[in-house]
This record gives C-alpha cells, sequence and structure tokens, in this order.
C-alpha cells in the first residue's frame, strides 16, 4: 500500500451552495428567465426559467448526506436498487460545506495542501437555460459574484474556486473568463457536451470562441471540464426513455448511453477542431468523469490519424498527453491510466464532500499499488500544484 508523508492536494473538491448563490446578486431583469426558489407541497424548490429543476432532489442541502457514504456502493461491493437506502441517515449541513475559515481548518485536518472547489448545483443548470442564452450568462455571472465573495477565486493560495463559463454566447463567455481572471481565478470550470445554442450546435473549439481561449492561454491558467448535466440526455430520448437528468436516479441505459460520452466526445473534438494547435500553452484536466474512456479514445484517435494524419497538425495522442489531465475516479484502473499518459498528467480527486467520493480524501493513496514514490507525490500533490499555478509568461 503506498503512503505519503506531504501535504496533499485534491483536484475535486467541493462545496454545497447557498441558497442564494444564484440569486445573490442576479439581475433582476432576469429574475423570472433564471432562478427562483418556491414553496411546493411544503418543500423549498428550485425553479430555474419557470420549470422546477430536479437536477439536485434537496438543492437547499440541509439535511445532507456523510461525506463517502456511497464508497461500497460506487466499488461493486453493496449494489442497491433503491438508492436512497444506500446513502444512510442524513445529517446537518456541516459548516466547512459554506464557510471558508471552515473549511481551511478542516483541510489543516485532512492534510490538504490546498483543493481545487468545484460546484454542486451548479454543473446541473446550464442545461434548463439554453433556450435563454441571456438568462444564461447573467445567472451564471450572479453565481461567479456569489462563488468569489464567499469563497474567493483564490484564497490564501489553498482554496481554488472555479468560476463556471457557459460559452452559449461567445462574446459573453469571453467577457466572463477575463472577468474571471480579473478575480485572480487559476481554474475556470465548463460543461462538457457541444455548445447547444439556439443557433445550433457548436464545438467549443470553434474558432468563434477563439477569444476566450487566447485570454485563457496567455493567463496561464487551467480549464477543467467537470462532470454534470451534459445535455446527453437527448440521446437516450431517442430509445424511449426520459432525457431529464437527475442525481441518483438514472434508468441502466442512460448511465449505458451518457456515463462518459459527453468526456471523450468534447476532448476529441478539442483534438480534432486543432484548440491546442492554435493555442499550445492550454492546459485541460477532466474531472469527476473517470478513465475509462482514456484508452478507447487513445486508440480512436491513432486510428483516425492513421486514415487522416493531414487533418492533424501533429500526432493526436500526442497532443492529448501534453495537453490533457485526467482525475480518474478510485476505482478505475489507475495504473492502467498512468501508462497510457504518463504519472504526470493523473489527478487525484476525492470528491469530498459528496456522498459518492472519499470520506477522507487522503485515502485516495490506497488505491495506487504499483506506483512508485515518486508517481505517487505527482498524482497525490505536484501535478495538481501545478495547474493551480499560472504558467509564465
Amino acid at each position: 500500500m503506498a503512503t505519503v508523508d506531504f501535504d496533499v492536494f485534491d483536484a475535486d473538491n467541493h462545496y454545497y451552495e447557498a441558497t442564494d448563490a444564484f440569486t445573490r446578486h442576479l439581475d433582476p431583469r432576469f429574475a423570472k428567465r433564471a432562478m427562483q426558489w418556491a414553496e411546493v407541497d411544503g418543500k423549498r424548490r428550485l425553479v430555474v426559467a419557470g420549470r422546477i429543476n430536479r437536477f439536485i432532489p434537496n438543492p437547499t442541502f440541509d439535511p445532507i448526506a456523510r461525506p463517502g457514504c456511497l464508497d461500497d456502493y460506487f466499488r461493486g461491493r453493496s449494489p442497491a436498487d433503491d438508492i436512497r437506502g444506500a446513502f444512510g441517515q442524513l445529517e446537518p449541513i456541516r459548516p466547512e460545506y459554506r464557510d471558508r475559515a471552515a473549511r481551511l481548518a478542516v483541510l489543516d485536518r485532512q492534510g490538504l495542501a490546498g483543493c481545487f472547489l468545484f460546484p454542486t448545483l451548479g454543473v446541473g443548470m446550464e442545461e434548463a437555460l439554453l433556450h435563454d442564452p441571456d438568462a444564461a450568462h447573467a445567472a451564471f455571472h450572479a453565481f461567479n459574484e456569489w462563488l468569489d465573495e464567499d469563497w474567493g477565486c483564490n484564497h490564501r493560495e489553498r482554496l481554488f474556486a472555479a468560476p463556471y463559463i457557459t460559452l452559449l454566447d461567445p462574446d459573453q463567455a469571453a467577457d466572463e473568463v477575463r472577468w474571471a481572471i480579473g478575480r485572480g481565478a487559476r481554474v475556470l470550470v465548463m460543461r462538457a457536451g457541444p455548445v447547444m445554442a439556439p443557433t445550433g450546435g457548436r464545438s467549443p473549439a470553434d474558432p468563434v470562441y477563439d477569444p476566450l481561449w487566447k485570454a485563457i492561454a496567455e493567463a496561464g491558467i487551467t480549464v477543467a471540464y467537470h462532470s454534470g448535466e451534459a445535455g446527453y440526455g437527448r440521446y437516450v430520448a431517442d430509445w424511449g426513455e426520459s432525457a431529464e437528468f437527475e442525481a441518483f436516479r438514472r434508468t441502466p441505459l442512460y448511465s449505458l448511453l451518457t456515463s462518459d460520452r459527453a468526456i471523450a466526445d468534447t476532448m476529441g473534438a478539442l483534438i480534432c477542431h486543432g484548440l491546442f494547435a492554435r493555442f499550445p500553452r492550454l492546459r485541460v484536466a477532466t474531472i469527476e468523469s473517470g478513465s475509462e474512456w482514456v484508452p478507447t479514445l487513445l486508440k480512436k484517435l491513432a486510428k483516425t490519424y492513421s486514415m487522416t494524419p493531414a487533418g492533424f497538425a501533429e500526432d493526436p495522442v500526442a497532443t492529448f498527453r501534453r495537453h490533457i489531465w485526467v482525475a480518474p475516479y478510485y476505482e478505475d484502473d489507475i495504473r492502467g491510466l498512468a501508462d497510457a499518459i504518463g504519472a504526470d498528467h493523473v489527478l487525484f480527486g476525492s470528491d469530498w464532500p459528496h456522498a459518492e467520493g472519499l470520506s477522507e480524501p487522503i485515502n485516495f493513496v490506497d488505491d495506487l499499488a504499483g506506483f512508485s514514490a515518486h508517481e505517487v507525490r505527482l498524482v497525490m500533490r505536484d501535478n495538481a500544484v501545478g495547474l493551480s499555478q499560472p504558467l509564465p509568461s
């Protein structure tokens, strides 16, 4: 079993949003078009674009599940047809889930030098606003204002909260990136999948977004694609099932068709559409999307390159290995991932304090059997620390 004698850096930590995360700074003109709260059957519900949103069953997060309570479930040790039973007893929300001072004290106890902080609710909101780009951009700018106010885009070089960037309108997206950079953001978060604006779908690597990517590249910061509502339910609907995404309530076919397709397709699109050739300083991390898709994508990229080499500036597998970092699930074949892309591009992410994560982040090291001491340090600390620091000009 691997061990650590240093403070680690967690590439996948989360907060539970305050109930006014989207509304505290929302332009009143968009109140009815974006987010509102309503009492429905005695419960507080989040209304997005005029409809009750079910991405998170309890968006107030109080009470909430214990960190890591689904560990055995995700390792296949304790299958549960009734996912509610697997959660066990819920508990009142803890201060460290919403307060950065309390969170720093927890980091000290857990042996964490720092962490990237990602949304819980926020990664599921874009899909409901696709029809109204102006409302979407207003909502996520309000969210990012709240994020910086409550957490700080960079708090004491330890808490790196990621502003959320929607690409529905290229000009507004570029403005939001510049705003985030101005607030000291070291990592930005986007959703995987095509950009589904009312005008039609686009690749995030479409040249129309080059001003955005140019700003990111010049700042030398990292873009993270975190799992969430990627909109791939539209493909499930083609098979006669509901397209609605609701956390922990997916049919077997929904899980089969959507579990990692969005992230694999997105990384493929970034490479095939030449983003890294145009902006060689870009660094992209995939977070909470697992890693089982990586070998298949690399194999497909290699075959595509052998058939159409003129379509690439270089070997696309080499492009992947240079520009993309992957945070595997703890139950994945992490050794196989390191062999495929290099241990220097593997990230430790605990998903703390989520139910599907680890109860203690540092326990991720227990799944690094077969890794050398040098590789363990790369995965558990150095790789993410590097991504948290801007590239030199």
